[in-house]
């Protein structure tokens, strides 16, 4: 009788390893780009990091505020993301604001060295989170917003809230009458 590979049991350990589910825990978020830039396309990069830095980043702490991503020699590289020193760290402590090196496959780096160099566009950190155990930067390439265009997104979204809770509303009156 054959029975499907998904169902068979599992060769090895006793389960005793944690199971791989692909959920994010994300550490640090960018909002403020996602209001000052109009998002093209994302990417998921990995991130070069010393010891110190990652438990830093498990215990939640990180801003990508002034973070921005710069290509030189054909390495992506995150600059100005602020990773406070570990607090229990010693003289092995990492500098709060170095480089850090984002590992992409080669295709995306060409593709967004020459998207970047376009008028306008730039490459900006959207997340910090941890992906089966390993850190991963969400980063964007995105295009300036003007001021109205701004203004325009904050009233569409105002919009959005109001006819949600007006729906809501009507969906209580309902179920009450």
């Amino acid at each position: 009788m054959y029975v499907p590979k998904e169902s068979q049991p599992k060769q090895g350990g006793g389960g005793s390893a944690k199971a791989k589910d692909g959920k994010r825990k994300i550490v640090a978020q960018n909002k403020k780009a996602r209001h000052d830039y109009a998002i093209i396309d994302t990417y998921e990069a990995g991130l070069v990091l010393t010891g110190t830095e990652v438990k830093s980043l498990r215990q939640g702490r990180a801003s990508l505020t002034d973070g921005f991503v710069q290509i030189d020699g054909n390495e992506a590289w995150l600059h100005n993301a602020h990773i406070p020193e570990y607090s229990q760290g010693t003289w092995t402590n990492h500098t709060v604001r170095r480089k850090r090196k984002l590992l992409l496959h080669r295709e995306e780096i060409d593709k967004l060295e020459s998207k970047s160099q376009e008028t306008g566009h730039t490459i900006v950190p959207l997340a910090l989170y941890f992906k089966d155990g390993r850190a991963k930067a969400e980063i964007a390439l995105a295009r300036g917003k003007k001021e109205y265009d701004k203004r325009q997104t904050l009233r569409e979204k105002q919009d959005r809230r109001e006819s949600d809770r007006a729906i809501a509303a009507a969906k209580r009156k309902q179920r009450g009458a």
